[in-house]
């Protein structure tokens, strides 16, 4: 994998914690640009994280 050109074993991709479900989740490709503001590891977990954060 690269990330920024360099290549990147998969054990060593960067990880963050679901603020929802509390998994580790680990980058993707298509977050490359973003990666700074992912903050859940699913669409299922962000809009159950909106939901809840509603009430």
């Amino acid at each position: 994998m690269r990330i920024n050109g360099k290549v990147v074993k998969k054990a060593d991709l960067p990880e963050k914690i679901c603020l929802h479900c509390n998994r580790p989740f680990a980058w993707r490709k298509k977050w490359d640009r973003d990666w700074e503001s992912i903050t859940c590891c699913s669409e299922a977990c962000k809009g159950e994280l909106k939901q809840s954060r509603r009430q």
